[in-house]
């Protein structure tokens, strides 16, 4: 990997946005670099000769219709209000390089752009809002970041300028290095998103509440709770994609038997970047004993025959929507019969919250009949005494079943995390909310309240269910759940 030998990325945004005298003072030199500095002969060479690339025939991205309506809604609860999105910053991952950058999800459902340091901000007027976004312009030439800087168009990429922003999302946009500087004038009441731009906050400081920035971001989640067509198309799509992924590694299990659970993570991430954004979390490829640990995400143990692979996996589309599967699959094709019993005895909790979800219901209904279904099977093996009424009363068969039977999907994977509990895990299920179903028992390798060959074996199901005006539907219905059919699935792809 090569490295920039002048600018670092903070000194090319600030001598982009100095002044002309200011920015022909000398180039601050990279500790370590190669070449001693750059020549007025060069640095002049490298101003000019460029074509004209600005992209004037733009259409607007697929969902700028749905982020405007989404806006409409924010300016109507808040009205009066400065309301400033925050997208983040990148964020160091070792001395000079970077993670991946990902939008804040606020940032995201409300503009569609996915840029490192964008803002949304809502100006109040008379009649609702004025939204404005802003951005870096496209990198200087003037100056040399465009090449010099190790964020310069020749090291990472083109950015849009700030013309073509506004054609894509449906709004004007203005270069954010002015924003910070309006932010500290402006009066009148405000409210920022939190927790993904230090500067903007800074910039806020005196202006802002905790208690009122909150209201802010707890509508935003509760927004998501029900999704619009656009978002049910991209949950769609990511689901269909997972279900190629989850193809994809069942075909190679005789070389993930070779070498490890991570040729199943490596894989399936195959999957998720050819045809999406990235992996919508870390992968649970969790075989043998490791799928007891519900987030067993190191990946890094035998894959063995005769044992099973819980595979809790979902790829994450371009508009960073993300799908959230499980299945636990016989590595050899074949459960056995200790491995069928306890398979089926989910398979049955799991069909019993599906049932269970459908509008007008209460969201813990499909948790509440999935938990009775798992907690009848465990006293009628003789793991835990009954009644059942009992069990559920006191919770004792969250030993085997441990987490709660499922969670929102959208943005996140785990959506709407700040909404209200009324609204939300007390709340009522609508047609266009999508739930994940998932239960599980887990019987750890050193539990000696239950017999030896229960141990070890961890078994989850988990679908993605949309809430429609008549009950539901599985998104993720393409890969099979009954045991049969998982075995007959599986001969079908590796021969």
């Amino acid at each position: 990997m090569t490295v920039a030998d002048e600018l670092t990325p903070a000194e090319s945004i600030a001598a982009t946005a100095a002044g002309p005298e200011e920015s022909e003072e000398p180039i601050k030199q990279r500790k370590n670099g190669l070449y001693p500095g750059v020549s007025d002969e060069l640095a002049e060479s490298m101003k000019s000769g460029w074509a004209d690339t600005e992209l004037r025939d733009l259409e607007p991205i697929a969902q700028a219709a749905e982020t405007a309506e989404r806006r409409a809604a924010l300016s109507a609860r808040f009205p009066g209000e400065r309301l400033v999105i925050p997208a983040g910053n990148l964020k160091t991952r070792s001395n000079d390089t970077e993670y991946a950058f990902r939008a804040s999800v606020e940032y995201a459902y409300l503009t569609g752009n996915q840029t490192e340091d964008g803002v949304l901000v809502l100006e109040p007027t008379a009649d609702g809002h004025e939204a404005t976004i802003y951005l870096l312009p496209r990198s200087d030439r003037e100056n040399g970041e465009f090449w010099l800087s190790g964020q310069g168009e020749l090291w990472v990429g083109r950015r849009h300028s700030l013309t073509e922003a506004g054609k894509l999302y449906g709004i004007p946009a203005s270069d954010v290095r002015e924003l910070a500087e309006s932010l500290r004038e402006a009066t009148g009441p405000v409210r920022v998103v939190r927790g993904y731009d230090a500067g903007i906050e800074a910039a806020l400081t005196d202006k802002v509440t905790a208690e009122r920035d909150d209201e802010l971001r707890v509508f935003l989640s509760e927004a998501r709770l029900v999704k619009d067509e656009f978002e049910i198309g991209e949950l769609q799509k990511a689901v269909d994609s997972t279900v190629r992924g989850f193809e994809d590694v069942v075909k190679v299990l005789d070389k993930a038997e070779a070498t490890s659970e991570r040729y199943i993570e490596g894989t399936f991430f195959l999957r998720a970047r050819v045809e999406g954004n990235d992996v919508g979390y870390g992968t649970i490829a969790a075989a043998g004993p490791h799928a007891c640990t519900l987030h067993w995400v190191r990946n890094d143990g035998a894959v063995r025959s005769g044992e099973l692979l819980l595979l809790d996996a979902g790829v994450e589309t371009h508009t960073y929507y993300t799908a959230d599967v499980t299945r636990t699959l016989p590595v050899n094709g074949r459960f056995s019969e200790i491995q069928k019993k306890i398979y089926d005895a989910v398979y049955d909790a799991q069909e019993a919250g599906i049932a269970a979800v459908k509008p007008g219901a209460k969201y813990r209904d499909f948790h509440d009949a999935a938990q009775r279904v798992l907690t009848e099977r465990l006293v009628e093996w003789g793991l835990v005494e009954g009644p059942v009424e009992r069990v559920l009363e006191l919770g004792l068969q969250r030993r085997w079943t441990l987490h709660g039977t499922g969670h929102m999907l959208g943005l996140d994977v785990h959506d709407c995390a700040a909404a209200r509990v009324e609204s939300y895990v007390d709340g009522t299920l609508e047609p266009g909310m999508c739930l994940t179903v998932e239960p599980g028992l887990y019987f750890q390798a050193d539990d000696l309240t239950v017999p030896e060959e229960y141990r070890g074996i961890g078994v989850r199901i988990e679908d993605d269910i949309l809430v429609t005006e008549s009950g539901n539907r599985n998104l993720s219905a393409g890969l099979p759940r009954r045991s049969d059919e998982v075995e007959s699935w599986m001969a079908s792809l590796t021969g």
